[in-house]
């Protein structure tokens, strides 16, 4: 392999990007605007959820009990009704989700030592929601249970739970996303802007002239990938200085390990991009298969949307295929847990294995010559 002709193609990979201002668009305002979108439209924190009273008791006792619900913050009172037959329509409309009502002898049978009934409705319609908003009302009728007291002494709880929660403390889905993000952008950018490279020397009948040239083809794969190597590079610079200052995610860990890890992805997704160039010699098909093989694996089958251990066996089998799902493992890792080389190495030698294999499939099927 010849130095002078690798950087004779990557210079004249270069000169085209900056001829093609889409391109440019395309590789460092995309990442950008996908962060922000993404990082905004999704979520999976619960908070205000809509509910309705009925309180039958209405005593000292029920409105204590709801002010625990409204002072968690998780529950917001936005209808109060005075009958059971007023709740229905509410759910139904998809006014309120959830619906307490307390029995006339709540504070009676609290006072006399028996258990107390408190009766929760909610709209199963949003599986997601219902579960958690359950989980948050049986957490907080738990806390008010330990604190009430009973003929001037507190309710004995034989065990006392004390939970603590390491390297997401506030729990929120955006510190979870936005390294998730890293992993799904890059491995869309990366190969959708290198599905176009060969594929457009074809369409602008400019193949010839590098078919004419003793320039080999490992020599034409690598001298037009190195290019958007460094550009990918640059924008996982970009899309976690976004992360770290608009959304405030942490970074806890080392900026060089994630760069290393990042260069062995982007390769590997880079070299995706290629052989998908290669194979299709058109940019409108080749734009095409990329978003097919790149993004719906990254979003679906990653771990990034949903937990890969709850997936079906045939699906989770998929998923050790897919590159991003271990890209997102050393994001996630880097940002909010701080690990190392230690944890990350299994990790890190998929990734170059992927790596490998992508200029190798795509070194293969381009063919340096015209077929008439």
């Amino acid at each position: 392999m010849s130095r002078m002709r690798l950087w004779a193609v990557t210079k004249k990979e270069v000169i085209q990007l900056r001829r093609d201002t889409r391109s440019l668009v395309l590789a460092f305002l995309l990442p950008v605007l996908l962060v922000v979108l993404f990082g905004y439209a999704i979520s999976w924190d619960v908070e205000r959820i809509e509910t309705a009273v009925l309180d039958w008791d209405r005593s000292a006792r029920s409105r204590e009990l709801l002010d625990a619900f409204w002072s968690s913050g998780y529950f917001e009172l936005t209808h109060r009704v005075d009958t059971s037959a007023e709740i229905d329509p509410l759910l139904d409309r998809g006014a309120v989700r959830v619906a307490l009502v307390i029995p006339p002898d709540f504070a009676r049978d609290l006072d006399a030592g028996r258990p107390a009934e408190l009766q929760a409705l909610v709209d199963g319609a949003d599986a997601n929601t219902a579960t958690i908003a359950l989980g948050y009302a049986g957490a907080i009728v738990q806390s008010y249970s330990r604190n009430v007291r009973l003929q001037g002494r507190e309710l004995a709880i034989p065990i006392e739970v004390q939970s603590r929660v390491w390297f997401n403390e506030e729990l929120l889905s955006r510190n979870m996303i936005v390294p998730g993000l890293v992993a799904v952008i890059m491995m869309i950018i990366a190969a959708m802007l290198t599905s176009l490279t060969i594929a457009r020397e074809w369409e602008r009948g400019t193949m010839e002239q590098l078919a004419s040239t003793p320039v080999t083809r490992s020599e034409i794969v690598l001298g037009k990938l190195l290019p958007y190597v460094a550009i990918g590079l640059a924008d996982v610079v970009l899309v976690t200085l976004v992360g770290v200052v608009l959304f405030d995610v942490p970074f806890r860990g080392s900026p060089v390990l994630l760069m290393a890890l990042s260069l062995a992805f982007i390769i590997g997704a880079a070299g995706l991009g290629m052989f998908i160039s290669a194979v299709a010699r058109s940019q409108l098909l080749a734009t095409q298969l990329a978003m097919i093989l790149t993004f719906l694996p990254a979003f679906l089958l990653s771990g990034f949307m949903y937990a890969v251990d709850v997936m079906p066996p045939i699906l989770r089998g998929l998923t050790y295929l897919i590159p991003a799902r271990y890209f997102l493992v050393v994001t996630r890792g880097i940002f909010l847990k701080g690990v190392g080389v230690d944890v990350l190495r299994i990790q890190g030698l998929l990734m170059i294995g992927f790596a490998v294999l992508g200029i190798f499939a795509a070194t293969r099927v381009f063919q340096k010559r015209i077929q008439l």
